[in-house]
């Protein structure tokens, strides 16, 4: 039975290394040194699937990673991650991600900051109207 710093230990470490899979160049790493070629470190892989569950992905700060977590399920995309060329496109289409996400983003901040000054007068003004 573990204690409870055992298990809030195993916390943490599951989860910095769990989110180290978003990155697409430690991915590669991990690739080029056999490890994703192992059975026990596959099962590992399987086992920490448990993350997507919602009491555990609330804690993730790259919640990305638990689609490269998915991805890692497949022995084809683990065996094109030793190609480097491969983690790079997958860098390339992240950043791309990333990038629509923001300026998709900012779009609507900026749209809901606009329409708020013109909420206000409207309100202002019915509520001067039911004063009267």
């Amino acid at each position: 039975m573990e204690t409870e710093d055992q298990v809030r230990s195993r916390f943490q470490a599951e989860l910095e290394f769990i989110q180290c899979l978003a990155n697409p160049n430690y991915l590669n790493f991990l690739a080029q040194r056999g490890f994703l070629r192992e059975k026990p470190f596959i099962n590992y892989l399987k086992y920490l699937l448990y993350w997507k569950e919602p009491d555990f992905a609330k804690f993730l700060k790259y919640p990305h990673c638990l689609h490269m977590l998915e991805l890692l399920q497949y022995e084809h995309f683990r065996k094109e991650l030793v190609n480097a060329q491969c983690a790079k496109f997958i860098d390339e289409q992240q950043l791309l991600h990333w990038q629509h996400y923001s300026r998709k983003r900012t779009r609507l901040q900026q749209a809901l900051a606009e329409q708020a000054p013109q909420q206000q007068p409207a309100q202002q003004h019915g509520n001067n109207a039911t004063a009267k």
